[in-house]
C-alpha cells in the first residue's frame, strides 16, 4: 500500500468517525436527547480515534499513530459494552432513541470493533511508512485528508463545548435533563 493510498484510507476512516459524532450531535441538538455520562465517554473514545487518524493525516502513517487508535477503540468499546450490559437486562429500559433498531451505545460498540479491525488491517502494510511520504508537507497534498481533519477538529471542539454546557465544571447528571451550566448562569442573573 502506498503512502498516498494510506492517507486516503485514513481520511475516509476519519470521515466515518466524523459521521458518528455528527449523528450523535444531531440527536443531541435536534431531538434534544442529551448524552448520558457513558455516552460522553464514548464520544471521547471517538475523538481519541480521530487523534490517531489526524496524526496519520498530518505526518504520514506511523505504527504509533495506529497504536493510539487501537487504545482509543479498546477504551471506547469497553465503555459501550458496559452500557450495553447495563441495558440488556429485561426491565432496565434503554437510553435514547433507536437508530435502525439499535441504540447509540450498541452502534458505538460496533463502530469501535470496526476501528479495531480496520486499524489492525492497516498495520499489515509496511510500504505506507516510506519516508518519502512526508516530502509533500502536511496532508500530503490530499484535499480529502485536509477536509476530514478540519471537520473532525470542529466536531471535537463542538462536542467539548456542549459537554461543558451540559455538565458544567462538575460531574454530569445521570440522566441529564438540561444544560447545567446554562441553568446555573441563568440562576445567577
Amino acid at each position: 500500500m502506498t503512502p498516498e493510498l494510506s492517507r486516503t484510507l485514513n481520511a475516509i476512516g476519519m470521515l466515518a468517525v466524523c459521521l458518528v459524532l455528527a449523528l450523535a450531535f444531531f440527536y443531541q441538538l435536534v431531538l434534544y436527547e442529551l448524552p448520558c455520562p457513558l455516552c460522553l465517554l464514548q464520544r471521547v473514545g471517538f475523538v481519541a480515534v480521530g487523534v490517531g487518524l489526524g496524526l496519520n493525516l498530518l505526518y504520514g502513517a506511523r505504527p504509533q499513530h495506529y497504536a493510539i487508535m487501537l487504545i482509543a477503540a479498546l477504551y471506547g468499546g469497553s465503555v459501550s459494552i458496559r452500557q450495553i450490559l447495563l441495558h440488556i437486562v429485561p426491565g432496565t429500559g434503554h437510553y435514547g432513541s433507536p437508530v435502525l433498531g439499535l441504540h447509540y451505545y450498541t452502534w458505538a460498540g460496533i463502530a469501535f470493533f470496526l476501528v479495531l479491525l480496520g486499524t489492525s488491517f492497516m498495520l499489515l502494510f509496511d510500504r505506507q511508512y516510506d519516508s518519502g511520504a512526508t516530502s509533500e508537507g502536511r496532508f500530503g497534498g490530499n484535499k480529502l485528508a485536509k477536509t476530514a481533519f478540519f471537520v473532525m477538529l470542529a466536531l471535537a471542539v463542538l462536542n467539548a463545548g456542549s459537554t461543558l454546557l451540559e455538565c458544567g465544571p462538575g460531574i454530569c447528571d445521570d440522566p441529564p435533563t438540561d444544560y447545567k451550566l446554562i441553568d446555573e448562569l441563568k440562576a445567577n442573573d
